[in-house]
Protein backbone atom coordinates (compact mmCIF):
# COMPACT_ATOMS: atom_id res chain seq x y z
CA UNK A 1 0.00 0.00 0.00
CA UNK A 2 1.18 3.63 -1.15
CA UNK A 3 2.08 6.05 1.97
CA UNK A 4 0.55 9.14 2.00
CA UNK A 5 3.37 12.04 1.87
CA UNK A 6 4.90 14.06 4.42
CA UNK A 7 7.63 17.22 4.09
CA UNK A 8 9.76 17.60 6.18
CA UNK A 9 12.33 21.19 6.78
CA UNK A 10 14.52 22.96 8.73
CA UNK A 11 14.84 26.37 9.50
CA UNK A 12 18.27 26.68 9.82
CA UNK A 13 18.15 30.02 12.33
CA UNK A 14 21.48 30.95 13.39
CA UNK A 15 22.77 31.96 16.88
CA UNK A 16 23.04 35.67 15.37
CA UNK A 17 19.38 35.51 14.17
CA UNK A 18 18.10 34.60 17.42
CA UNK A 19 19.64 37.11 18.72
CA UNK A 20 18.86 40.21 16.53
CA UNK A 21 15.24 39.28 17.06
CA UNK A 22 15.72 39.10 20.80
CA UNK A 23 17.03 42.64 20.74
CA UNK A 24 20.48 41.44 22.43
CA UNK A 25 23.75 42.66 22.03
CA UNK A 26 26.12 40.96 19.61
CA UNK A 27 24.78 39.88 16.54
CA UNK A 28 26.19 41.99 14.64
CA UNK A 29 29.57 39.43 14.73
CA UNK A 30 27.13 36.80 13.32
CA UNK A 31 28.07 34.09 15.42
CA UNK A 32 26.89 30.81 14.34
CA UNK A 33 26.34 27.49 15.53
CA UNK A 34 26.19 26.05 12.36
CA UNK A 35 29.29 23.98 12.41
CA UNK A 36 28.23 21.96 15.54
CA UNK A 37 24.41 21.80 14.99
CA UNK A 38 25.03 20.84 11.43
CA UNK A 39 26.50 17.33 12.03
CA UNK A 40 23.79 16.82 14.95
CA UNK A 41 21.06 17.23 12.14
CA UNK A 42 22.57 15.10 9.50
CA UNK A 43 23.23 12.08 12.36
CA UNK A 44 19.69 12.09 12.94
CA UNK A 45 18.06 12.47 9.15
CA UNK A 46 20.32 10.44 7.58
CA UNK A 47 20.31 7.66 9.92
CA UNK A 48 16.99 7.07 8.93
CA UNK A 49 17.49 7.92 5.22
CA UNK A 50 15.47 10.92 5.03
CA UNK A 51 15.11 14.22 2.68
CA UNK A 52 14.32 17.73 4.28
CA UNK A 53 14.35 21.31 3.09
CA UNK A 54 16.33 23.34 4.60
CA UNK A 55 16.06 27.55 4.65
CA UNK A 56 18.92 29.14 5.02
CA UNK A 57 19.62 32.74 6.04
CA UNK A 58 21.41 34.72 2.72
CA UNK A 59 24.27 36.69 5.37
CA UNK A 60 24.93 32.73 6.62
CA UNK A 61 25.40 31.44 3.28
CA UNK A 62 27.37 34.47 2.10
CA UNK A 63 30.13 34.23 5.01
CA UNK A 64 32.84 31.27 4.36
CA UNK A 65 32.92 30.60 8.06
CA UNK A 66 29.15 28.52 7.41
CA UNK A 67 30.27 26.87 3.78
CA UNK A 68 31.43 23.51 5.31
CA UNK A 69 28.49 22.86 7.37
CA UNK A 70 25.82 24.42 4.31
CA UNK A 71 28.29 22.34 1.71
CA UNK A 72 27.38 19.37 3.70
CA UNK A 73 23.79 19.64 3.59
CA UNK A 74 23.89 19.67 -0.17
CA UNK A 75 26.49 16.68 -0.03
CA UNK A 76 24.06 14.88 1.97
CA UNK A 77 21.60 15.32 -0.89
CA UNK A 78 18.49 17.76 1.26
CA UNK A 79 16.85 20.80 -1.08
CA UNK A 80 17.98 24.37 0.18
CA UNK A 81 15.41 27.05 0.62
CA UNK A 82 15.22 30.88 0.59
CA UNK A 83 14.49 32.56 4.22
CA UNK A 84 15.50 36.19 3.36
CA UNK A 85 18.97 37.82 3.59
CA UNK A 86 18.85 39.32 6.93
CA UNK A 87 16.93 37.68 8.49
CA UNK A 88 13.94 40.52 9.84
CA UNK A 89 10.44 38.39 10.83
CA UNK A 90 9.04 41.91 9.97
CA UNK A 91 8.78 41.59 5.89
CA UNK A 92 5.71 42.20 5.97
CA UNK A 93 6.71 46.10 6.42
CA UNK A 94 8.63 45.99 3.90
CA UNK A 95 8.27 47.70 0.21
CA UNK A 96 8.28 45.33 -2.96
CA UNK A 97 12.03 46.97 -3.69
CA UNK A 98 13.08 46.01 -0.02
CA UNK A 99 11.18 42.58 -0.20
CA UNK A 100 13.33 41.88 -3.85
CA UNK A 101 16.65 42.97 -2.35
CA UNK A 102 15.98 40.31 0.37
CA UNK A 103 15.10 37.47 -1.92
CA UNK A 104 17.20 38.13 -4.58
CA UNK A 105 20.41 38.54 -2.38
CA UNK A 106 19.61 35.22 -0.51
CA UNK A 107 18.87 33.72 -3.69
CA UNK A 108 22.41 34.75 -4.98
CA UNK A 109 24.27 33.70 -1.73
CA UNK A 110 22.83 30.56 -1.87
CA UNK A 111 23.57 30.05 -5.60
CA UNK A 112 27.52 31.17 -5.48
CA UNK A 113 27.49 28.35 -2.33
CA UNK A 114 25.92 25.68 -4.11
CA UNK A 115 24.91 26.09 -7.36
CA UNK A 116 21.39 25.61 -6.61
CA UNK A 117 18.83 28.43 -7.23
CA UNK A 118 16.07 27.89 -4.39
CA UNK A 119 12.43 27.66 -5.61
CA UNK A 120 10.98 27.95 -2.24
CA UNK A 121 11.05 30.04 0.82
CA UNK A 122 9.67 31.24 4.38
CA UNK A 123 9.44 33.98 5.93
CA UNK A 124 10.42 34.42 9.73
CA UNK A 125 8.98 34.24 11.79
CA UNK A 126 6.16 33.27 9.78
CA UNK A 127 6.40 36.87 8.46
CA UNK A 128 4.59 36.78 4.86
CA UNK A 129 2.46 39.85 2.83
CA UNK A 130 0.55 40.10 -0.70
CA UNK A 131 3.65 42.13 -1.07
CA UNK A 132 5.89 39.14 -1.00
CA UNK A 133 3.86 36.54 -2.91
CA UNK A 134 4.62 39.09 -6.13
CA UNK A 135 7.81 39.22 -5.68
CA UNK A 136 8.38 35.49 -5.26
CA UNK A 137 5.99 35.16 -8.08
CA UNK A 138 7.96 37.46 -10.49
CA UNK A 139 11.11 35.36 -9.37
CA UNK A 140 9.79 31.97 -10.27
CA UNK A 141 8.86 30.58 -7.40
CA UNK A 142 6.95 27.31 -6.88
CA UNK A 143 6.26 27.46 -3.41
CA UNK A 144 5.67 29.27 0.10
CA UNK A 145 6.19 27.50 3.22
CA UNK A 146 4.97 31.23 5.91
CA UNK A 147 1.99 29.98 6.91
CA UNK A 148 1.52 28.94 10.49
CA UNK A 149 -2.07 28.11 11.23
CA UNK A 150 -2.26 28.20 14.54
CA UNK A 151 -3.88 30.52 17.77
CA UNK A 152 -1.11 30.66 20.18
CA UNK A 153 0.73 33.27 18.04
CA UNK A 154 0.40 36.10 19.79
CA UNK A 155 0.64 34.24 23.30
CA UNK A 156 4.12 32.41 21.86
CA UNK A 157 5.16 36.43 20.46
CA UNK A 158 4.16 37.71 24.12
CA UNK A 159 6.43 34.99 25.97
CA UNK A 160 9.06 36.24 23.79
CA UNK A 161 8.93 40.29 24.78
CA UNK A 162 8.18 38.98 28.04
CA UNK A 163 12.01 37.83 28.31
CA UNK A 164 13.77 40.24 25.88
CA UNK A 165 14.85 43.70 26.49
CA UNK A 166 13.44 44.97 23.71
CA UNK A 167 12.60 48.97 23.20
CA UNK A 168 8.71 50.03 22.19
CA UNK A 169 9.80 50.56 18.35
CA UNK A 170 11.46 46.91 18.58
CA UNK A 171 8.12 45.36 19.78
CA UNK A 172 6.33 47.64 16.99
CA UNK A 173 8.65 46.11 13.92
CA UNK A 174 7.94 42.67 15.62
CA UNK A 175 4.11 42.90 16.25
CA UNK A 176 3.31 40.01 13.92
CA UNK A 177 6.42 37.43 15.06
CA UNK A 178 4.82 33.85 15.38
CA UNK A 179 1.65 35.26 13.48
CA UNK A 180 -1.57 36.64 14.05
CA UNK A 181 -4.66 35.01 15.72
CA UNK A 182 -6.60 35.13 13.06
CA UNK A 183 -4.35 32.39 11.10
CA UNK A 184 -5.81 29.93 13.20
CA UNK A 185 -8.61 29.66 10.76
CA UNK A 186 -6.39 29.29 7.78
CA UNK A 187 -6.09 26.28 5.79
CA UNK A 188 -4.30 22.81 6.97
CA UNK A 189 -4.41 21.60 3.39
CA UNK A 190 -2.09 23.65 0.40
CA UNK A 191 -3.67 26.06 -1.52
CA UNK A 192 -2.43 29.04 -3.98
CA UNK A 193 -1.24 31.75 -2.59
CA UNK A 194 -3.08 34.18 -5.03
CA UNK A 195 -2.12 37.72 -4.23
CA UNK A 196 -1.73 38.08 -7.98
CA UNK A 197 -2.14 35.11 -11.15
CA UNK A 198 1.35 33.46 -9.66
CA UNK A 199 1.15 29.84 -9.46
CA UNK A 200 2.90 29.81 -5.99
CA UNK A 201 1.60 26.70 -3.32
CA UNK A 202 1.19 27.85 0.01
CA UNK A 203 2.22 24.81 1.93
CA UNK A 204 1.21 25.57 5.43
CA UNK A 205 3.07 24.43 8.26
CA UNK A 206 0.66 21.77 9.35
CA UNK A 207 -0.74 22.68 12.99
CA UNK A 208 -3.15 20.02 15.26
CA UNK A 209 -6.22 19.57 13.43
CA UNK A 210 -9.24 21.08 14.71
CA UNK A 211 -7.27 22.90 18.01
CA UNK A 212 -4.58 23.74 15.62
CA UNK A 213 -2.08 23.44 18.17
CA UNK A 214 1.48 23.63 17.09
CA UNK A 215 2.95 20.42 16.52
CA UNK A 216 6.66 21.09 15.18
CA UNK A 217 9.51 19.56 17.22
CA UNK A 218 10.52 22.82 19.67
CA UNK A 219 6.85 22.32 20.92
CA UNK A 220 6.98 18.32 20.91
CA UNK A 221 10.23 18.80 23.05
CA UNK A 222 8.73 21.86 25.87
CA UNK A 223 6.16 18.74 26.27
CA UNK A 224 8.44 16.52 26.89
CA UNK A 225 9.88 18.59 29.60
CA UNK A 226 6.82 17.83 31.64
CA UNK A 227 6.30 14.37 30.34
CA UNK A 228 7.46 12.25 27.60
CA UNK A 229 5.07 10.03 27.58
CA UNK A 230 2.25 13.13 26.82
CA UNK A 231 4.29 14.64 24.30
CA UNK A 232 4.79 10.94 22.61
CA UNK A 233 1.04 10.55 22.69
CA UNK A 234 0.24 14.23 21.19
CA UNK A 235 2.33 13.39 18.90
CA UNK A 236 0.98 10.09 18.04
CA UNK A 237 -2.53 11.78 18.04
CA UNK A 238 -1.66 13.95 15.27
CA UNK A 239 -0.17 10.94 12.99
CA UNK A 240 -3.07 9.20 13.60
CA UNK A 241 -5.48 12.60 12.82
CA UNK A 242 -3.36 13.28 9.91
CA UNK A 243 -4.08 9.97 8.46
CA UNK A 244 -7.89 9.79 8.81
CA UNK A 245 -8.55 12.97 7.58
CA UNK A 246 -5.82 12.20 4.77
CA UNK A 247 -3.75 15.42 5.59
CA UNK A 248 -0.44 15.31 4.25
CA UNK A 249 1.66 16.98 7.20
CA UNK A 250 4.32 19.68 6.41
CA UNK A 251 6.40 19.22 9.34
CA UNK A 252 9.54 21.12 10.83
CA UNK A 253 12.68 21.10 13.11
CA UNK A 254 14.86 24.09 14.40
CA UNK A 255 18.80 24.52 15.25
CA UNK A 256 17.64 24.89 19.12
CA UNK A 257 16.21 20.86 18.38
CA UNK A 258 19.60 19.84 18.90
CA UNK A 259 21.16 22.22 21.43
CA UNK A 260 21.04 22.82 24.77
CA UNK A 261 21.92 25.88 26.95
CA UNK A 262 25.07 24.44 28.18
CA UNK A 263 26.23 24.69 24.25
CA UNK A 264 24.54 27.94 23.97
CA UNK A 265 23.81 29.80 27.36
CA UNK A 266 22.95 33.28 25.90
CA UNK A 267 19.88 31.07 24.50
CA UNK A 268 18.60 29.60 27.27
CA UNK A 269 15.58 31.92 27.59
CA UNK A 270 13.92 29.65 24.69
CA UNK A 271 12.07 26.56 25.76
CA UNK A 272 13.03 23.22 26.56
CA UNK A 273 16.82 24.29 26.39
CA UNK A 274 17.13 23.03 29.97
CA UNK A 275 16.96 19.80 28.28
CA UNK A 276 20.33 18.07 27.86
CA UNK A 277 20.87 18.05 23.83
CA UNK A 278 21.50 14.31 22.95
CA UNK A 279 18.10 13.72 24.77
CA UNK A 280 16.37 16.34 22.62
CA UNK A 281 18.15 14.47 19.38
CA UNK A 282 16.87 10.96 20.88
CA UNK A 283 13.32 12.17 21.26
CA UNK A 284 13.66 14.03 17.48
CA UNK A 285 15.04 10.70 16.07
CA UNK A 286 12.00 8.56 17.60
CA UNK A 287 9.35 11.12 16.71
CA UNK A 288 10.90 10.99 13.11
CA UNK A 289 10.79 7.43 12.57
CA UNK A 290 7.35 7.07 13.68
CA UNK A 291 6.40 9.90 11.04
CA UNK A 292 8.12 7.71 8.59
CA UNK A 293 6.51 4.32 9.54
CA UNK A 294 2.93 6.00 8.37
CA UNK A 295 4.15 8.33 5.70
CA UNK A 296 6.42 8.81 2.90
CA UNK A 297 8.97 12.22 4.29
CA UNK A 298 9.99 14.33 1.35
CA UNK A 299 11.11 17.77 0.59
CA UNK A 300 8.49 20.37 0.28
CA UNK A 301 9.84 20.86 -2.95
CA UNK A 302 8.80 17.15 -3.90
CA UNK A 303 5.78 18.23 -1.68
CA UNK A 304 4.79 21.34 -4.21
CA UNK A 305 5.57 19.03 -7.16
CA UNK A 306 2.75 16.34 -5.76
CA UNK A 307 0.22 18.87 -5.35
CA UNK A 308 0.60 20.52 -8.17
CA UNK A 309 0.28 17.72 -10.30
CA UNK A 310 -2.67 16.29 -8.70
CA UNK A 311 -4.08 19.36 -7.85
CA UNK A 312 -5.78 19.04 -4.56
CA UNK A 313 -6.15 22.36 -3.38
CA UNK A 314 -8.76 24.33 -2.69
CA UNK A 315 -11.28 25.41 -4.69
CA UNK A 316 -11.04 28.92 -4.64
CA UNK A 317 -9.28 31.66 -2.59
CA UNK A 318 -9.26 35.46 -2.02
CA UNK A 319 -6.72 37.48 -3.73
CA UNK A 320 -5.35 40.70 -2.36
CA UNK A 321 -7.85 42.68 -5.06
CA UNK A 322 -10.80 40.70 -3.30
CA UNK A 323 -10.93 38.85 -6.48
CA UNK A 324 -11.82 34.92 -6.21
CA UNK A 325 -9.24 32.49 -7.86
CA UNK A 326 -9.11 28.84 -8.22
CA UNK A 327 -6.98 26.00 -9.72
CA UNK A 328 -7.07 25.80 -13.83
CA UNK A 329 -5.88 22.92 -15.95
CA UNK A 330 -2.99 24.19 -16.41
CA UNK A 331 -1.82 24.42 -12.82
CA UNK A 332 -2.18 27.97 -12.36
CA UNK A 333 -4.95 30.02 -10.63
CA UNK A 334 -7.85 31.78 -12.70
CA UNK A 335 -10.23 34.42 -11.34
CA UNK A 336 -13.57 33.40 -10.66
CA UNK A 337 -16.92 35.12 -10.22
CA UNK A 338 -18.54 34.78 -6.69
CA UNK A 339 -17.28 35.03 -2.63
CA UNK A 340 -14.92 33.04 -0.95
CA UNK A 341 -15.87 30.35 1.20
CA UNK A 342 -13.54 29.52 3.66
CA UNK A 343 -15.65 26.15 4.38
CA UNK A 344 -13.78 25.40 0.80
CA UNK A 345 -10.46 25.31 2.31
CA UNK A 346 -10.47 24.05 5.46
CA UNK A 347 -8.40 21.16 7.11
Amino acid sequence: MTKPIASLSLDLDNKWSYLKTHGDAGWQGFPSYLDRVVPRILRVVDDLDLAMTVFVVGQDAALPKNRDALLALVDAGHELGNHSFHHDPWLHRYSREELLSEIVRAEEAIAALADMRPIGFRGPGYSRSNLLAGVLAERGYQYDASMLPSFVGPLARAYYFLTSGLSSTERSERGQLFGKLRDGFSPLRPYWWAAEESGVVEIPVTTMPVIRMPVHFSYLLYLARFSRLAAKAYWHTFLCLCRLLRLEPSLLVHPLDFLDAQDEPELAFFPAMNHPSDQKAAFVHEALAMLAQSFEVVTLKEHAARTRIRLALPAAMPAASGEVWQPSGNGRPEPIAGQFDPALSRG
